[in-house]
């Protein structure tokens, strides 16, 4: 019983409840591990384009997110294994920037997951989980929905391929999230998700990464399933490709969400 993916009170848009409300439910649910996995500081110069600007960490606090999850490892050690990590943006554009803020803060860390949140498009970043005026950005931005798709998956791939140096996570994130809001946009073709999804796991396997089994998209009303979703689950495993669970939860009301649907 593991959950590798877990904000905290350190999240700007997340809630306030404690990490210690978070490990103590956890131990309660019967997991063995669990890791914290905040949003990374963005890379120095990237411009978050959230309005209230608040999708990561501020870089000054987060010695002090380390420092306060290593207290919690201390002190619940005969209870429960806990992982500190972060959640790091792949910003195309800003890879050496990832880098180095990755060398700074790697030899801290115990585990760690690579996510796509930003699309750029030109010299423009929309967030593209923001809210469902993000996807019409984008489609007014490139042209069409299939576009948007397109685009989504070669960012993934690129941070698949991406050499952030040694620190660099094993795990990419929710790697579906483009379909946060497709209940929306009926026109959302399944087939080519599915299709460039293969491209992603492909490269997963060759890479030697796994993927974050999220479940955070079964509590979102225009999504209502995993990422990835079943049938791109199963071809994963055809392909020996590691699945860690994670809740992705940012309250502690979130821990285990989604796992009723998870495929084994």
């Amino acid at each position: 019983m593991r959950d590798g993916h877990i904000h905290t009170p350190f999240c700007p848009h997340g809630s306030k409840d404690t990490l210690k409300q978070y490990v103590e439910r956890a131990i309660e649910l019967g997991l063995e591990t669990i890791s914290f996995t905040e949003h990374a500081p963005l890379p120095k110069g990237f411009t978050d384009p959230v309005p209230e600007q608040d999708s990561a960490l501020p870089y000054d606090q987060w010695k002090e997110y380390i420092h306060a999850i290593k207290k919690y490892q201390q002190a619940y050690q005969k209870d429960i294994r806990i992982l500190v990590g972060f959640e790091v943006d792949y910003i195309e554009g800003f890879e050496q920037e990832t880098t180095e803020l990755l060398n700074e803060i790697g030899p801290f860390l115990d585990d760690s997951i690579l996510s796509v949140h930003f699309l750029r498009v030109q010299d423009k970043y929309t967030c593209v989980d923001y809210q469902p005026e993000s996807v019409k950005t984008l489609i007014e931005q490139t042209g069409s929905l299939e576009q948007v798709i397109d685009l989504y998956f070669d960012t993934v791939l690129r941070s698949i391929t991406a050499d952030l140096g040694p620190y660099k996570p094993k795990r990419i994130g929710h790697m579906t999230l483009i379909r946060k809001f497709h209940r929306l946009y009926p026109n959302m073709s399944m087939e080519q998700v599915f299709q460039r999804s293969l491209d992603v796991l492909d490269a997963v396997k060759e890479e030697q990464l796994e993927l974050d089994y999220n479940g955070a998209g079964t509590k979102k009303p225009h999504c209502q399933e995993t990422y990835p979703p079943p049938a791109i689950v199963k071809e994963a495993k055809k392909r020996g490709i590691p699945l860690v669970y994670g809740s992705d939860a940012h309250a502690v009301k979130g821990l285990l969400q989604g796992k009723e649907q998870l495929i084994f």
